[in-house]
């Protein structure tokens, strides 16, 4: 059975530079790429990938730690990370932890210790101070999405800011009475996000001098059927209910539009409506909203991932890698939102 040896007598190569070839790494040229793997073909050579880790002290495995799969936000945010780390030769371990913290001390535990990942990729989790100095212990590459880990690299959008935003857009076309659709307590874990958007929800009113009425912020589980059902609750009084809504998520938005049909409001004639998050559903609705792309917050962070191990132990101290970073966000206006219905 020929060897690496063989393939870079064969390619007229040195071992390292078949090595790197092979294995897909950087700093190799074009001909010497296609050199070493001609002369791999012609000899039946399959890269031992077992033999490449024990090498580099890699399993070429990342994993993924999210709350949640079936919901838009983390399905999408997957889907960049696969594509990503796929396209690089990397493989992908999700880990669906949900509200268990026993599932996720198993990942950071067990499965990090025993050096089964080479990195690790949280979405939407706070980890603790004890859970982060371990990983950075062994030598761990860490990347967050969704708020500031300190001492791990991470990608965030300001929801604080884009939720008052999204109101005072309301606020400036001429809305004066604007509800709120935010998560129930179930949700307002970790790093806090509905409670952080109805923040920049109530800030917005209170730099406009506006009312919040605590009858007008609803509780929903950030799908379109909760909101459906919080908003029907909220838009059934005939001649006391806002002329426009903030929803916290495109999906209650969506599910603020529906319950908005049922009793024969015309969005945004009657009731203006904008989301946030840029869900696809978005562009059918006529959705204004702000779009955070999460599938290319996922590719950032594997991008940002394969940046570390590839740096080493030490590549995030010398500034190459950003410690913290907002991802860039696109408000988009559609046809959900007007000015508010001339009043009697």
């Amino acid at each position: 059975m020929a060897g690496i040896k063989d393939v870079a007598d064969r390619a007229g190569l040195s071992i390292a530079t078949v090595s790197r070839a092979l294995s897909g790494k950087p700093n190799v040229s074009a001909k010497s790429r296609k050199l070493a793997m001609e002369a791999a073909g012609e000899l039946g050579f399959v890269p031992s990938y077992h033999a490449a880790s024990l090498a580099s002290g890699r399993n070429h495995n990342i994993g993924l730690v999210v709350p949640s799969i079936h919901r838009w936000y983390f399905s999408s945010v997957l889907e960049g990370v696969s594509e990503t780390l796929l396209d690089a030769g990397y493989d992908l371990t999700l880990y669906n932890v949900g509200d268990q913290p026993e599932r996720r001390h198993s990942v950071l535990n067990d499965f990090l210790l025993r050096k089964r990942l080479d990195a690790v990729i949280a979405v939407a989790l706070v980890l603790t101070d004890a859970e982060i100095q371990q990983l950075l212990a062994v030598h761990r590459p860490i990347v967050g999405i969704g708020g500031t880990l300190p001492g791990a690299s991470t990608i965030r959008i300001d929801d604080e800011r884009l939720a008052w935003m999204a109101t005072d857009h309301l606020i400036r076309l001429g809305h004066t009475r604007i509800g709120h659709v935010t998560g129930d307590a179930a949700l307002n874990q970790d790093f806090k996000l509905p409670g952080i958007r109805q923040g920049g929800y109530q800030k917005a009113m209170a730099a406009a001098g506006l009312e919040v009425r605590p009858e007008w912020q609803i509780t929903a589980d950030f799908t379109v059927q909760g909101a459906y059902a919080a908003a029907r609750r909220l838009l059934g009084g005939a001649t006391d209910r806002p002329t426009a809504i903030f929803a916290a998520s495109d999906e209650m938005a969506v599910g603020t539009i529906l319950a908005a049909r049922d009793f024969g409001l015309q969005v945004p004639r009657d009731l203006s409506v904008v989301g946030m998050d840029g869900h696809e559903l978005g562009e059918t609705f006529g959705l204004t909203t702000v779009d955070q792309d999460p599938r290319r917050q996922g590719v950032l962070a594997a991008a940002t991932a394969l940046q570390l191990l590839e740096a080493g132990p030490n590549g995030s101290d010398d500034g190459s890698v950003p410690a913290d970073q907002e991802f860039p966000t696109e408000f988009v206006i559609r046809t959900s939102t007007a000015v508010p219905p001339a009043g009697p």
